[in-house]
């Protein structure tokens, strides 16, 4: 049981370290210091994360009706 908690304590150590470099570019063009920029940053980020959200919002929802409608 030990070992399974060391072991995971580890992997996730190393998974929040993996995290933190994934975006160097950005990190670079938020801490240059030009607003607009930044802000043109956060809208291309929420820009992109919206696709996949609404797409598995789409296939619950599908999935949802597919059960309902068997239901009956």
């Amino acid at each position: 049981m030990c070992t399974k908690k060391i072991s995971l304590s580890i992997l996730l150590f190393f998974y929040f370290q993996f995290s933190y470099s994934q975006c160097a570019m950005c990190k670079a063009v938020v801490e240059s210091g030009d607003n607009n920029l930044a802000e043109g940053v956060n809208d291309g980020i929420t820009y992109l994360m919206i696709f996949p959200y609404l797409l598995v919002g789409v296939l619950l929802y599908s999935l949802y009706r597919y059960n309902k409608k068997l239901q009956k």
